[in-house]
Formats: C-alpha cells, structure tokens, sequence
C-alpha cells in the first residue's frame, strides 16, 4: 500500500456498503483480516480507501457505488486534504474543459508517467486563462501530483457524464455541506437577488469573494461578450478556487476574463485601477482588525473616517472608490450598520450626496448567521455634476404574518421575498420613487432621515400594514378557528381497550428491509435553482426542509445551489428529520408530492406491495423506537434511521394499524390548524387595538 493512498473513514465506509456505521464497528470487531486503521485518531480512525473496497468486494458487502461518490470519497480523503484536492481537480477539470484532446492524450498513460506529465500541461492552460504564473491565484504546490491522479481520473471520467462545470459544483457543494463553519457562504438565492440589483454589467468586482457564489450569480444573469470578473480574498485557497469555479462556467472562446487574487482587501488592494460597472460583496462583519490604524489617510474615506467599530462602513467606502462613475454596488450588511451612533455621520454623507439607494431587510436565515435578518444596501457612485437623490427606498421583507415567530422559520418564500424586492427596487430605480405598499416598501425623503441618529432600518420607518387584514379578516379567522376546533373534537380519537398482555412481534430494522429491497432510503442532495432571470418568472421545485416536517406546513424552503438532481417526494413516501431526536415522522401527501427533499430528512419509499405507509410511519414514530436508534452529543441529537424498527406484519394487519396511524395524524393536522389560527387571532387584535385600527367596544 502506497504511503499516500487515499483514506476513507467509518462513516465513508458505510456510505460506500449501504450499512450504518455500527455494522462498520461490528465489522471490525468480527472479522480479523478486516484492514487496519492507516491514520486518523483512536477514537475515529482512517483507512486505505483501496483496501476497504477489496475487502468489501471480497466479502460480497460492496454495494454498487456511483461514480460521484467514488470520486467525492477520493477527495475528502485525499492524503493532503480536501482543500489541495480541491485545486487539482479544479486544474484537471479545466484542462478537460478547455482541452478534452490533450486530457485524453495524456491520461493513455500510466499513473506515474502522468503525474509526470500533467503539471506542464495545467501551467499552460492555466497561464491562458489566469495570466502568468507569479501573477495569479490558481498556482499548483511544488508537490507531485501522482497521490491526486486517481482522483482526476474519477474527476475526468465523472465529467463525461455530468459535464465538467457540473463536476467541480458537486465537489464543492459536497465539500461546503460537510464543512460549513469553516466559510462565510452566500446562499444562491440572495446571490441572484444582489446579481439581479446590480443589472448587466460587463466589469465586475467581488473584493471578499469567498467562493464565488456572487460572480458566479452575475455570470449566469448576465453573461456579457467579453465579460471581466475580478475577486478577492484574504484565503489563498478561496482565490484559486474562485478562479475555477469561474472559468469552468467560461467558454474560453467568448472572451471573459476571470482574474483572482489573494491579499486582505481594505490594506493591499489586488485591484486599484479598476473601475467596475458592479461591484458584489459579502464582507466579513463586525471586524476590529481591519486596518483602522494603519488606513487613516487613504483615499477611499471620501465620505469619512469609519470608527474602528465599522468595519462594515471601511468595505461600503472601499466598493464606491472601485465602481466608476454610475456603477452600482450591492453589499450584504449586518442590521446594526443601519443604527449605530459610531456610522450616523458616514450615512448621514451617503444619503446627503446620493451614494446609498436602498436599503433592504431580507428575512432570518436567507443568509448565514441564520438569526439575524440582514440587510442588503445597494448602492451607486455619484456621476460629476449629477445632482443627489432626493429619496431612498426602504423595503422590509421580514414580516411573515400577524403570528410571526421571529426566528425565521415564518418567512415568506424565498421567490416571494426576491420578486417583492426588485417590484419596489425596479420602479424606483426608473423613477425615483414608488407608491407606498404598507409595511413592505417606501421611498422616504432623505431630509426625514438626517435627524441625531439617521437610522436606516427599514422597519423603523414603515408603518405595519392593518392588523391581519382588518376587522373583517379578523371576524373571518374567528369564524375558521370556531369551525376547526368542531373538527377537532370530532376528530379526537377513541382510546382502545387494553390489550390482555403486550403483544410481542418479531422485530426488523429500516436498514435490513432497504437490503431485502422492501424499501428505498435516499438523503438529500443540494437543490439547484432553476435556470433563468432571478425574477422569480421561472418555475422552482420548492423544498420540504425539517422544519415543515416538524411544524406539519407546507414546503417552504428555497434551492440552496448545487448541481444534482434534487430528490423529489412522491405521495405515499415517508420522511424522517434526522436532528433533534424527536418521534416525528411524515407521510408524503398529494399536495406535497413533487417537492424536493431537504437537508436533514431522510426518505423512506416502501414497497406497497410489502409495507403499509401509514403502518411504517406509526411505528418508526415511537419514543421507545427513536431512543434506541439515536445517538447523543453534548449539544445535538443525531437519528440513525437505518436502526429504526418494525414489526414484522402481514400486510392485512399493517393496514389495521395504518388506519389508526392515519386517524391520529388527522387529529394532529386539525390541533396545529386551531393553534396557528387562534395565534393569528390574538395577535392580530393585538395589533388592531395598539394601531389604532381596532377599538375597544
């Protein structure tokens, strides 16, 4: 075995046989010549990917791995890390994309001879499309590349099915899900709402672009001839993997230029003579190391000196001196940029000379952090001699109803939240104003905001619209809640009598009826957005996330990015959230049926020739059933669905039972209804007679 071979752990492991990670650990226990731990440590050790699966195959346990997680298991266990494994593939993937000739050419050879071999031929490619070599981000280590060729061949192979666009998209969004703490990430719905507020443009900066996710929004808005991309970040390896993930989205013939750099922005500059048509950015927030000391006298304060405390006020100031005369900038924003005492004299300039045009309240958990509802500012560099905006356009998409919880879970869809915004922002943006939408949307005069404080937060300044529609709908949703708690005691179930003793089945688990074919287990894999203009026009397939398995609601979740086929509900499936080691199990309905499955949720497609729906459902719902197949962390609860149990049953009585199953779902259905409506109810006269709206008789 080869010092550097790939590693694979015991989770990987079983991804590869089909099986839970406890059949992995007996595995080990039982079986001697099982191979032995390579690396890792005592507690979660690595092994040799190539040994596991010759003993796996050996064995007859080597169930018949896809080609995208072969190659997804290369590189999360490539012996110098994911990152180096990332760049390679990223490498390789461009020399397929630019050159498939030449890749063919060079992989007839053995491993040896093309690790020989390659770097010469990456170099040139990546001098076309970069620049040269001391000049560009995406530069390959001094190491050799014969540990990584196992992976490019997959990455190559796994290419000529998916495209090699779509190749590295899967190998980044897998990497980013199993390591999301590690990247400030902007999700691709806000990136297409901030692409699409921006409007075409044919030069583009991102000064913290992370990885990429904002150009690669504006590139696939708006795909200019000629098209210039500039971005950069303090991470070195975010810069290279910017670049590619870029250029494999660039025919090299239509002449776009992508050109990354790694440095800290605000003190070295990559890119001081550009003058962009739009600049995008997600900047690290609340940052007191951002150059205060050493930045005192720089140019770009020209509408003042942020306080140490305003980092975020440094990177508005930064993206205004980099657009050119008329470009617009749109910045992702923590809340309190829009209030703080320290930036008043900053947005008091800002509004005074026109710069700042909107600004925007997105909902909680549209962008991490997931608890904070962030404001998008958009921006535009005052054009010589162009007199100053009289008005701004303030727009609150916060609000998801009278019952709102706050955390974000009651958000409007993201579709709705993106077509809102640009209804306010396209309007205003042509004229200069727009006519009030209560509670949503106004143009406020900039003189009314140059008081003491020149507070900007959308929700100080628009007046919520009438309690949950006004009186009228009020006595509506009094009628609705009076007819649903009638169907609720209607419904209220029978108890059964006692049995004589406990009845006592022979027992299976989830994971030996998915081997005996009985059912199908799928997980999710990130949903892509649809293609086309980020105007809400195109059709999207919503996602049923945890959260509506929880709160029994509709699919309300928005595609996150990525390039794999979403997995879709069918009527009939039954979804299990993997977190929180709740008993709350949900069976796919009609109205549901055609979502795609989100993060969190495992599914479960049962054969209905062998297995009840409802019956399989009732059962895995268990208390008894989850503690046993949970496992315990200091902070979080983890469900190994594959351990769940059920009797085994004819069929005829897992009928009986998934009727009862199904009465007492119905019975939950009609509770959670009279709850959110008698919610809507209380806190809609609440507002109703604090408004003014409502009176008290």
């Amino acid at each position: 075995m080869q010092d550097n071979a790939t590693e694979v752990t015991a989770a990987g492991i079983a991804r590869l046989a089909g099986v839970g990670r406890a059949a992995v650990s007996n595995w080990r226990r039982r079986h001697p010549d099982f191979p032995k731990p390579v690396g890792g440590t005592e507690t979660s050790p690595s092994f040799a990917l190539t040994d596991v699966e010759n003993w796996l195959r050996e064995q007859g346990k080597l169930a018949e791995v896809p080609l995208r997680e072969r190659v997804w298991q290369q590189l999360a266990g490539h012996p110098a890390g994911p990152g180096v494994a990332l760049l390679h593939a990223g490498c390789a993937l461009l020399l397929v994309h630019d050159r498939p000739t030449d890749w063919l050419e060079l992989a007839a050879v053995f491993d040896e001879r093309l690790a020989q071999r390659l770097p010469a031929a990456l170099d040139d490619v990546l001098n076309r499309r970069f620049g040269p070599r001391d000049e560009r981000a995406v530069r390959l280590p001094d190491a050799g590349l014969l540990p990584s060729v196992p992976l490019l061949r997959g990455a190559a192979e796994l290419a000529a099915e998916l495209g090699a666009r779509q190749t590295y998209e899967f190998l980044l969004g897998r990497h980013l899900d199993a390591n999301p703490r590690q990247y400030t990430l902007t999700p691709a719905g806000p990136a297409q709402l901030m692409a699409a507020l921006a409007g075409p443009a044919r030069t583009v900066l991102d000064p913290a672009c992370g990885t990429g996710a904002l150009l690669r929004a504006v590139r696939d808005l708006s795909p200019e001839p000629d098209q210039r991309l500039y971005g950069q970040d303090s991470a070195p390896d975010l810069a290279a993997l910017t670049a590619l993930r870029l250029a494999l989205g660039t025919p090299a013939a239509d002449g776009a230029t992508v050109r990354t750099a790694a440095g800290d922005t605000l003190r070295a500059d990559a890119f001081p003579d550009v003058r962009a048509d739009a600049v995008l950015a997600h900047p690290p927030f609340n940052e007191r190391n951002w150059g205060h000391d050493e930045l005192a006298y720089d140019a770009r304060w020209e509408y003042g000196f942020p306080a140490r405390t305003e980092s975020e006020l440094a990177w508005i100031q930064h993206t205004l001196a980099r657009l050119r005369d008329g470009g617009t900038a749109v910045l992702l924003m923590p809340p309190a940029a829009a209030s703080r005492r320290s930036g008043r004299r900053i947005r008091a300039d800002l509004l005074r000379r026109g710069a700042l045009r909107a600004v925007i309240a997105l909902p909680a958990g549209s962008v991490p952090p997931n608890n904070i509802p962030l404001h998008l500012w958009v921006l535009r560099r005052p054009g010589a001699g162009t007199p100053p905006a009289p008005e701004l356009l303030l727009v609150e998409t916060t609000g998801g109803g009278p019952a709102g919880s706050g955390d974000g879970r009651d958000r409007l869809p993201w579709e709705q939240v993106q077509q809102a915004v640009l209804d306010a922002w396209r309007p205003f943006d042509r004229d200069g104003t727009i006519e009030e939408l209560p509670g949503v949307a106004r143009s406020v005069p900039v003189i009314e905001l140059l008081d003491d404080e020149v507070d900007l937060a959308p929700a100080r300044r628009l007046p919520p619209p009438a309690a949950a529609g006004g009186a009228e709908e009020l006595a509506a949703v009094r009628t609705r809640l009076g007819d649903t708690l009638r169907l609720t005691a209607d419904r209220a179930p029978d108890t059964p009598p006692a049995a004589q003793s406990p009845a006592r089945w022979p027992q299976t688990t989830v994971g030996e009826l998915a081997r005996a074919g009985a059912l199908l287990v799928r997980t999710a894999t990130p949903v892509a957005a649809a293609s086309g203009p980020a105007t809400g026009g195109s059709a999207r397939v919503p996602v049923l996330t945890d959260h509506d398995v929880l709160a029994g609601t509709a699919p309300s979740g928005s595609p996150q990015g990525g390039d794999e086929e979403p997995v879709l509900v069918e009527a009939g499936d039954v979804v299990v959230p993997l977190a929180g080691g709740g008993a709350v199990v949900r069976v796919v309905d009609e109205a549901t049926a055609g979502a795609a499955l989100g993060r969190g949720l495992t599914l479960l497609r049962p054969d209905r020739a062998a297995l009840d729906p409802w019956f399989l459902a009732g059962f895995l719902r268990g208390t008894a059933n989850n503690r046993q197949a949970s496992s315990f962390a200091s902070t979080a609860t983890r469900l190994d669905v594959r351990r769940l149990q059920l009797p085994r049953l004819p069929l005829a009585d897992q009928r009986r039972y998934g009727e009862r199953f199904r009465a007492l779902a119905g019975f939950e259905d009609a509770l959670r209804q009279a709850a959110r409506l008698g919610e809507q109810l209380v806190q809609g006269l609440h507002d109703g007679l604090t408004d003014g709206t409502l009176g008290p008789e």
